[in-house]
Order: C-alpha cells, then sequence, then structure tokens
C-alpha cells in the first residue's frame, strides 16, 4: 500500500492548558485535494503551521503528522529540513510579511532551488527563470524587483513561485487570496489549480470562504473553535449540510452568489 504524502492522525495545538486546535484527522494522497474551512480564529491556520511544523513560540503540538511516513511532531531541524521544501510547499496569506522585504525576488525563488535541488551557476539561473515563467511572471523584469514594487497579485504568484521551487508532492496553501482584489484572486486560483493538476499534487487548501474552497477541492473540513463539526464531499456540504455552523457557511456563500448575480469569478457553480 502506497504511503499518504499526508497523514495526520489526533492533531491537537495547545496554549499552556488552552486547547486552540483538537483532535485533527485527514489524510491526503497523490492528486487528492481537501479544503479546510472555518471562519477566523477556527484553528485552521494553525492547523497547516503544525503540519509543517512552523508553530510559533508558545504553542505545542500532539498527536502525530506524517509527510510520506516521516513523523513531524517533535522532530528536530534536521529531520524536517528535508520535508520542507520537496515534500511539502506551503503559501502564506499574506505574501508582503512572508517574503523578504531585503532580498531580491530572484535570488527568493533560488534559495529552496540551490537548498534542495542543488543547481548552480547557469542551471540555477534557468531553473529561476522556469519558475517565474511558470507563475506567468517576467524573469527579465521581476528577478530583480524586490517584493515591494510589486502589486499584491505579483507578490502571491512569487510566493507560489518560490512554495512550488523544490517541486514538492504537496502543496498548502493558507488563505493564498485572502487580500486580493476578485480578479486577481481568479487569476491566482486558476494558477494554483492548474500547477497541482499538471504535477499531480496533493493539496491542502485553507480559506473562511466556502465558496473559494468549493472550486479548487473535491472534500472539506470544517471547523469550528477548533474542532471538525463536519467533513465530507465538497458537493454534498454544499447541497445538505449536516452542521447548523455549516449551513450558516453554505448560506453566506448562497447570499453572496446572488447579491453578484452569479458573477462572482469563485461561485459555488464553480464546484469541482
Amino acid at each position: 500500500m502506497t504511503e499518504a504524502l499526508l497523514r495526520v492522525s489526533a492533531l491537537s495545538v495547545r496554549s499552556g492548558e488552552t486547547a486552540l486546535v483538537n483532535g485533527i484527522d485527514v489524510e491526503i494522497g497523490a492528486g487528492e485535494r481537501i479544503g479546510l474551512i472555518g471562519e477566523s480564529g477556527s484553528g485552521k491556520s494553525l492547523t497547516s503551521l503544525a503540519i509543517t511544523a512552523l508553530l510559533p513560540d508558545g504553542l505545542r503540538a500532539s498527536g502525530s503528522v506524517r509527510l510520506t511516513g516521516v513523523e513531524t511532531v517533535g522532530a528536530d531541524e534536521q529531520t524536517l529540513r528535508p520535508l520542507r521544501g520537496p515534500i511539502a510547499g506551503i503559501v502564506f496569506q499574506e505574501p508582503l510579511t512572508a517574503l523578504d522585504p531585503l532580498m531580491r525576488v530572484g535570488k527568493q525563488i533560488a534559495e529552496p532551488i540551490r537548498r534542495h535541488l542543488g543547481l548552480r551557476g547557469d542551471e540555477l539561473a534557468r531553473a529561476v527563470a522556469d519558475a517565474l515563467a511558470e507563475v506567468r511572471l517576467d524573469e527579465a523584469r521581476l528577478a530583480r524587483a524586490y517584493p515591494h514594487e510589486l502589486s499584491g497579485g505579483q507578490r502571491q504568484r512569487v510566493a507560489i513561485a518560490i512554495a512550488l521551487a523544490a517541486r514538492p508532492r504537496l502543496l498548502i496553501a493558507d488563505e493564498p487570496t485572502t487580500a486580493l482584489d476578485v480578479t486577481v484572486q481568479s487569476e491566482v486560483l486558476d494558477l494554483i489549480d492548474r500547477l497541482v493538476t499538471e504535477r499531480h499534487m496533493g493539496l491542502l487548501f485553507v480559506s473562511h470562504d466556502l465558496a473559494v474552497v468549493s472550486r479548487m477541492t473535491d472534500r472539506v473540513l470544517v471547523l469550528q473553535h477548533g474542532d471538525v463539526v463536519e467533513e465530507g464531499p465538497v458537493r454534498d456540504i454544499l447541497r445538505a449540510p449536516q452542521h447548523p455552523y455549516t449551513a450558516q457557511l453554505v448560506a453566506h456563500a448562497r447570499v453572496l452568489d446572488a447579491a453578484l448575480d452569479g458573477s462572482h469569478p469563485s461561485g459555488t457553480g464553480n464546484a469541482r
């Protein structure tokens, strides 16, 4: 039996005695797309950070997280370093803070390629150019730019390029379109959709927006106050939510769609 890319069992996150995430179970294989949805404070971003062992100081994870069979909960940096990048890439929700403001874009993309793929010189330069081209950015103009010189959509594309630079098998996208207008949001979602499909990656897509999750994923876990209150195929969740909280999310998405007269680029009509 092939080992799952990601297998999470009874994952909890605590701050002292306070539980922020309670017993998450999820499994993702190659080509599978799982959504994690909930309002602000529901624990969805903490879950994605716990999976990659990037929790802020003061927070502690328990349970089990295995990336291609390797346990990450309690693991040291020597164990984690080869997993972040080649196995799991992560796109953070605010690229302006995730990107290094003092480093040119090309060098930031080059770093994981050099570290994990071992490329140098002309090969490294070509790989950076290819990474920028893959996210539809002009290498000649943008490789020497700093993050503050780019638009929000360009910064998010750079963040995606960095996350994918080491050719990961799993992509974790944590609210990747939150700060973008609807037109740019649609372009970024199209980009992630295309790259995940072309590379046959697993996808964990984290969002507060059920309409977006319905577009990008096949199954969804609904988080409320750190607990999974409902999970299942996204179409079933949209058509017949079983939990009152999920029903509220679905009703909100339908009201938004109606207000926009079906023109929202990430509307529920695009469910996979």
